[in-house]
């Protein structure tokens, strides 16, 4: 009953006592609910608790029939019966149910076989007041009980009866051994397969010696920590995912099953867009919409980029470092295919950051050249088209750029926050946008776009490396 307490599905379950205050003869377990829970079919309203008599027999043989619920000595009592009990328990607990569980079975051929629901162990009311005399079958068990009980009608019989429920033949220790380690192990808590010597029978005993009979969700929870019975919690596994705007169309399933790849091949002639196609209204929209489905899927992604370097970007604002995600990227070079993740120890070299005047604007324009030299490049397209940039902020690696010049995501990532740090010390008009010129592995650009909320509004370009456009730049999205 008890991992219930632990269970998110089951929040209204509030407190598990044994052996507690409740009402007499029926305290050997209770469960309380908040709100009231439990619906039984002939107690249609929800219960404020369950309270439980637990009757125990080492052996099958015990037998009982509707006449002893009115015997004390079935319960191994002198003077009051379980339905004295049931009527006192009523009146003090008022709107709850009562459990009694028992090894013992029904006799064959006692009518109570015909009163208990195996749906849920209530007794069928409808079927026990179907009419008929006192002399009729039912009409005995109505009598025998009622005048036992002093009550003067049948309607204060029922009363008493609502929601009472009898478990007979009740499971061995064995199988309830084996229902424990369900539960518990449902709930992420360790379990115990010796049969020889279960721990929590011991542990049991060993709260009823403390005292400590009354388990809330909090006092469970710090209780199942001190015992250090938390299984620890297996990562996920990972999510392959793909995004793909260039490369080999008919290798892409090979890094990620179809639900998880976002091909967008159809809308390019080699890495230039199709006529008609546009950066902002087809390819971000298609981009933000796939990974923010991947991660609701997944906490974990390893995250396949044959795409634009304005994608990489792009997914990594989308994955930022505030999405609750981790993400493994599968980074592809001369050396075949590495994953790259932000904390993999391969660390190098900081970058070098240099800053300069280039104009009177308030932007600000970034060069990132850790595969190529981009700055002077960057200089001739932005002295033509951009006037308004007023700094150039060049980043190249520390021995200088090249395919090797970065050796591992944690290098990208300490530089990607070098870039970060570099924008966020120049002083600029709230929403000014930053542009971004980058030659560099689409991990690095990802772990870049990461930072994407702290620069501000960014704007990636794009370089036409085939000189079949424009041979120059131009700009892909502007990302808010």
């Amino acid at each position: 009953m008890a991992a219930a307490l632990r269970d998110d599905d089951q929040a209204h379950v509030l407190e598990v006592t044994y052996e507690g205050d409740g009402p007499k003869g029926f305290d050997d377990v209770i469960v309380r609910y908040r709100p009231p829970g439990r619906v039984t079919s002939s107690h249609p309203s929800h219960v404020s608790a369950d309270y439980h008599q637990l009757k125990f027999h080492a052996t099958q043989i015990g037998r009982f029939g509707f006449a002893d619920l009115v015997d004390p000595k079935f319960i191994g009592a002198e003077s009051i019966s379980i339905l004295q009990r049931l009527k006192d328990a009523k009146a003090e607990a008022g709107d709850a149910g009562f459990v009694l569980v028992t090894t013992d079975r029904i006799s064959d051929g006692d009518p109570l076989n015909e009163l208990i629901s195996n749906v849920d162990n209530t007794l069928r009311l409808d079927k026990l007041f179907i009419g008929g005399g006192d002399r009729s079958k039912m009409g005995k068990i109505r009598k025998l009980w009622r005048e036992h009980l002093s009550l003067a009608a049948d309607d204060e019989l029922r009363e008493v009866l609502i929601g009472f429920r009898i478990k007979q033949h009740a499971i061995s220790f064995e199988d309830m051994r084996n229902e424990v380690n369900l539960r518990f192990r449902s709930v992420g808590m360790m379990t115990c397969t010796n049969t020889t010597g279960f721990t929590f029978d011991s542990v049991a005993r060993d709260l009823k010696r403390q005292k400590r009979n009354s388990l809330t969700r909090e006092a469970f929870e710090q209780f199942v920590i001190e015992k250090g019975w938390l299984r620890e919690k297996a990562a996920s596994p990972t999510l392959n995912v793909s995004i793909q705007s260039f490369g080999d169309i008919l290798a892409d399933h090979l890094d990620a099953a179809t639900d998880n790849t976002l091909r967008l091949v159809e809308h390019f002639d080699g890495r230039h867009l199709r006529d008609g196609v546009s950066w902002t209204d087809t390819i971000q929209p298609a981009v933000s919409k796939f990974l923010t489905q991947m991660r609701a899927k997944n906490p974990r992604l390893r995250l396949y980029l044959d795409a634009h370097t304005s994608v990489a970007f792009l997914a990594g604002s989308t994955l930022g470092l505030k999405s609750g995600v981790t993400v493994e990227l599968i980074q592809k070079g001369r050396r075949g295919s590495s994953r790259w993740q932000a904390d993999d120890e391969r660390t190098g070299p900081a970058a070098t950051v240099t800053s300069e005047e280039i104009g009177t604007g308030a932007e600000i324009a970034v060069a990132v050249g850790l595969s190529r030299d981009v700055s002077q490049g960057v200089r001739e397209y932005l002295a033509k088209e951009m006037p308004a940039i007023g700094k150039l902020v060049n980043i190249t690696p520390a021995a200088g750029p090249g395919q090797t010049a970065i050796v591992g995501g944690a290098h990208a990532a300490d530089i990607a926050d070098q870039v970060s740090s570099a924008v966020q010390r120049i002083r600029r008009p709230a929403g000014t946008p930053v542009h971004i010129f980058a030659a560099a592995p689409n991990a690095f650009t990802f772990f870049l776009g990461q930072h994407r909320y702290a620069m501000g509004p960014c704007v990636v370009y794009e370089f036409d490396f085939n000189n079949t456009a424009t041979g120059s730049y131009q700009p892909a999205f502007r990302i808010e």
